[in-house]
């Protein structure tokens, strides 16, 4: 298997002595038109599994770079929508949470905490005129805010 083609490109190995998988590099091309680009492993049943690093771009523009693990985003990377909005932080199993910030397409974002892809806990959220309000989020809602008065 070590030197074989996979998309046309030369899968690289990484074979670690203790006994772990295979580590891949290589390209997918999944049936409905996504494409991965990255490391992967062969799992016992001979499928295919992103684990490490890579860039998987869905057939409608979605595009996600960073940490696979069991073929889920888990780690950090960057997941860019093609509305424009963007989030880069902390994935786990495919879902923001730990700390990252989130742009929306209208230019407005918060920087902060997630939950399972909610905003939960300290954070700050800047609105389309450059205004930003701190404090504790908790979903939808955020009591307490405080506005963070920039003179200058």
């Amino acid at each position: 298997m070590p030197g074989e083609k996979l998309g046309g490109k030369k899968k690289k190995d990484k074979k670690k002595d203790d006994g772990t998988p295979f580590i891949h590099t290589g390209v997918y091309m999944f049936p409905n038109g996504d494409k991965y680009e990255g490391e992967y492993m062969a799992t016992e049943g001979g499928s295919l599994e992103r684990s490490g690093r890579g860039k998987h771009t869905t057939a409608e523009g979605t595009v996600y770079d960073g940490d696979w693990l069991s073929d889920k985003m888990n780690g950090t990377g960057t997941l860019q929508h093609p509305s424009g909005a963007r989030y880069c932080g902390d994935f786990v199993n495919n879902q923001f949470h730990g700390h990252g910030s989130f742009t929306w397409p209208n230019g407005s974002f918060y920087e902060g905490q997630f939950v399972e892809n909610r905003l939960e806990g300290e954070g700050q959220f800047t609105d389309t005129v450059s205004q930003q309000w701190t404090g504790t989020f908790r979903y939808k809602a955020a009591p307490g805010l405080r506005f963070k008065l920039n003179m200058g």
